[in-house]
């Protein structure tokens, strides 16, 4: 159950209908979860997941995104280009560490198959993929996951509240010691100068953090001996994909995805030096056609100086914040290869 079930509220600020980055109209979650013996006491214990910032066809029309990093210790694909473009123009697909190259690969082949004009009579396409390493659990050095599970994720996004805790990408991962993974969280916040409401929503693919320095105060948890922490090392990563339809630029996307730093750190992660901790945050307000036939484009974006641009870095740190512990609340009980257990966290 969400953390909200326990009794445990995170923030000020509303959250959305489902509290879960679908709140944002339009956008789609899907996972595939691998569980299953290798032999030799090898397991698959991964997963990939998917996140479509709409229904419709991404390539040809593109979301304004951006990213940011807290801490590079990473192998994601495309942000280089995120960056330099202000564009996402395709599912962004998270799973384990080695899986980049497979999962690569097939959301590269789904969305050729969907463009048959990529490569031909326009341009290349840049996938991004954000990973953590679940090699704890998992036996990452046996490859299991394939091109065919990228593809399996996306066709399995929905727009309903998303499977969370030890699914999809998060099926391996370990954060604070105990069993992690997906997280999700929603904000709704108010323009009262027009009458308007946006959300922000978020996904975690939580992996960080040892038992000693998770916040358990600020969550009414009590923990007991008789469920062991696993003992990770303070080195880790996370994964935060923040969503908005507020009508945000580039840039005003990667300052509201900075503010996701501070919902990571309330949690007690110190961003440390083996971790890669990277948001990539995306606006579902415009969808940017591939090819146009004018020159001049004309968007909409709120004014830095509007108090809701406040309201919105709030919801980010908020949504960060409880999404991981969502990530804690709804995972469970994992084992994983060598017959290594990962615990749920105790909270009842």
């Amino acid at each position: 159950m969400k953390i909200r079930q326990r009794g445990v509220t995170i923030g000020n600020l509303p959250v959305g209908q489902k509290n879960c980055i679908t709140d944002v109209a339009g956008v789609k979650v899907g996972h595939i979860t691998l569980e299953h013996e290798l032999g030799e006491e090898k397991y698959a214990c991964t997963g990939v997941t998917a996140i479509l910032p709409h229904d419709d066809n991404l390539f040809h029309h593109k979301v304004v995104a951006a990213s940011y990093i807290l801490n590079g210790f990473g192998k994601t694909t495309g942000l280089v280009q995120v960056d330099e473009l202000g564009v996402i123009e395709a599912p962004i697909m998270l799973t384990n560490t080695f899986g980049v190259p497979a999962v690569t690969q097939g959301a590269l082949t789904y969305m050729l198959k969907a463009n048959p004009d990529i490569g031909v009579s326009t341009g290349t396409i840049n996938i991004v993929v954000g990973e953590c390493n679940d090699g704890r659990l998992n036996s990452i050095r046996e490859l299991p996951v394939e091109p065919k599970h990228a593809v399996e994720a996306i066709q399995n996004a929905k727009m309903e509240a998303a499977e969370e805790g030890a699914v999809g990408a998060g099926k391996g991962m370990i954060c604070f010691g105990y069993k992690g993974g997906i997280g999700s969280s929603s904000r709704v916040v108010y323009d009262t100068s027009s009458d308007t409401a946006y959300t922000i929503g978020c996904m975690v693919l939580s992996n960080f953090g040892q038992k000693e320095e998770f916040q358990a105060e600020r969550y009414k948890a009590t923990e007991e001996n008789s469920v062991p922490a696993y003992p990770t090392p303070a080195d880790g990563s996370i994964i935060i994909v923040l969503a908005t339809d507020a009508p945000l630029g580039s840039n005003q996307l990667k300052r509201v995805a900075k503010r996701c730093g501070i919902g990571l750190g309330r949690t007690g992660s110190h961003f440390s030096n083996g971790s890669g901790d990277i948001v990539i945050a995306f606006s579902t307000a415009h969808k940017i056609p591939h090819v146009s036939e004018i020159s001049v484009e004309t968007r909409y974006v709120l004014r830095d100086d509007h108090a809701v641009m406040n309201d919105l870095f709030q919801a980010a740190a908020e949504a960060t914040e409880e999404a991981i512990i969502n990530s804690l609340s709804q995972a469970v009980t994992t084992r994983g290869r060598q017959g290594e257990t990962v615990y749920a966290y105790p909270f009842d």
